[in-house]
């Protein structure tokens, strides 16, 4: 059995952080199996815009929307955009993401209200506001983390604790959907080139002598399973988190 060239064809996508690192990538390989794709950006106009342009020039439908994840009014406002541009909504990538690696005597109570608030209550809305136009065969892909469960760095134990969020909203919101048709994954990734954490300098070094393969993702690795979960191949998953780590956790 060959994969269709084209599984996305005639749906649409919004990637919440969808300019830069792996964000950027979902949006290309969604566009690129066919699926009309809005994303947010919420400090990087120019990234968007040449991202939209790259999209359109390939032949496919892109639309850019300036949004900050801790705001609730711009996430809510990004969905009715993509409905009111495209028509319908079929596939949410909650992508948006920050990090903050502090000591916990160095974290202040405005890292942890931030973190929250962009990783974890932009997902929630963005997801609530979602369901509202999605049918039958509706996706919602959440970008978790390795570290949900596994953290062999100091610093790191906000953004570990809003990722496990993310991994027990995944569960949750498969059991509030499934009857509706709609899927509830969690792609969790273990390090990754991105602008955040680059696979190159002391810590890169160092991370990668933890992964099984000795070295990073690519945000186009990422991509591709999250392109797979949003296809018609993935019908029967739900409520599952897919590590892509290289071994990371092995």
């Amino acid at each position: 059995m060959t994969a269709q060239p084209n599984p996305l064809i005639g749906k649409v996508a919004l990637v919440t952080g969808g300019s830069r690192s792996i964000g950027a990538a979902v949006t290309k390989k969604l566009a690129a199996d066919g699926a009309a794709v809005a994303f947010t950006y919420a400090s990087s106009p120019k990234k968007a815009e040449e991202l939209v342009k790259t999209i359109k020039s390939a032949g496919g439908k892109s639309l850019a929307i300036q949004a900050d994840n801790a705001d609730p009014a711009a996430v809510r406002n990004a969905v009715a955009e993509t409905v009111k541009t495209f028509g319908r909504l079929d596939i949410l990538v909650n992508n948006a993401g920050t990090l903050v690696i502090k000591p916990i005597d160095e974290l202040t109570v405005e890292d942890f209200d931030r973190i929250v608030a962009v990783n974890v209550r932009g997902a929630f809305v963005a997801t609530q506001e979602a369901v509202r136009h999605m049918r039958e065969g509706g996706r919602i892909i959440n970008i978790g983390s390795c570290n949900s469960d596994y953290v062999p760095f100091a610093g790191g134990s906000l953004y570990a604790m809003t990722k496990a969020a993310i991994a027990g909203l995944t569960k949750g919101w498969a059991r509030d959907l499934g009857a509706r048709g709609i899927t509830v994954t969690n792609v969790q990734p273990g390090p990754t080139n991105t602008d955040m954490n680059p696979d190159s300098g002391e810590f890169a070094k160092q991370t990668k002598s933890y992964t099984a393969l000795q070295r990073y993702a690519q945000p186009d690795e990422i991509a591709a399973l999250v392109a797979w979960l949003a296809s018609p191949a993935a019908s029967y998953v739900t409520g599952a988190g897919l590590r892509i780590d290289g071994g990371y956790a092995a």
